[in-house]
């Protein structure tokens, strides 16, 4: 007799049917969709492409801030906006930091600090100037003591204005260095490509 039948009189159980899954054990997220379960197992790409995919999609961030920009970089970092669906890791040491994200007023007891960690990081190394002060030297612009940004000590990639820039503004900040490190390597064949055309050009009018 149906133990739930006996129960409740009405109410039966009934086990779910068995979905077709080809391999046991795969949880439904694990198994690729629609049309590429039937593509091949070989993908054809450039290795300067692979690089460039690795390095975009893992950068660890050096955990250092300077003034209230760093409040902001630290949300960023939070459960809100959560820098680490970037792939993008928080790391306390610069020998393996890829990116220096540069919050708050650079002094000029502070610049070679930040020309020393930059020194230390691994190459390829990025930098983020984050907010006005790190950008131009913001409200403290040709103060006695402040670097009018931080350009002067460290190559800057990506420059996000704000005094300070919301969450959203680095998060942005993050997308376009991302895309500048998708196109490197790849635009100096292309160019050597319309540079030789050009030189044909110019020998065929001569």
């Amino acid at each position: 007799m149906d133990v739930s039948k006996k129960l409740r009189g009405t109410v039966r159980i009934q086990e779910a049917p068995m979905t077709d899954v080809k391999v046991m054990g795969s949880q439904e997220s694990e198994i690729a969709p629609g049309v590429w379960q039937h593509a091949p197992g070989v993908v054809t790409t450039s290795l300067q492409t692979a690089l460039n995919w690795g390095r975009q999609n893992s950068m660890w961030y050096l955990t250092f801030g300077l003034a209230c920009c760093a409040i902001e970089m630290m949300a960023t970092g939070g459960s809100r906006y959560d820098f680490d669906r970037f792939g993008m890791v928080p790391w306390p040491s610069p020998r393996q930091a890829d990116l220096m994200i540069v919050s708050g007023t650079v002094t000029e007891k502070m610049a070679p600090r930040v020309r020393t960690l930059w020194e230390q990081m691994a190459e390829p190394r990025y930098v983020i100037a984050m907010g006005a002060c790190a950008t131009n030297g913001g409200p403290y612009h040709q103060g006695y003591n402040v670097v009018d940004g931080v350009d002067k000590v460290i190559p800057v990639d990506v420059y996000v204005p704000g005094c300070p820039p919301r969450p959203e503004a680095l998060l942005y900040g993050v997308v376009q260095l991302q895309r500048k490190i998708n196109v490197a390597g790849k635009q100096e064949p292309e160019k050597q490509k319309q540079e030789k055309v050009e030189s044909e050009a110019v020998k065929e009018d001569v």
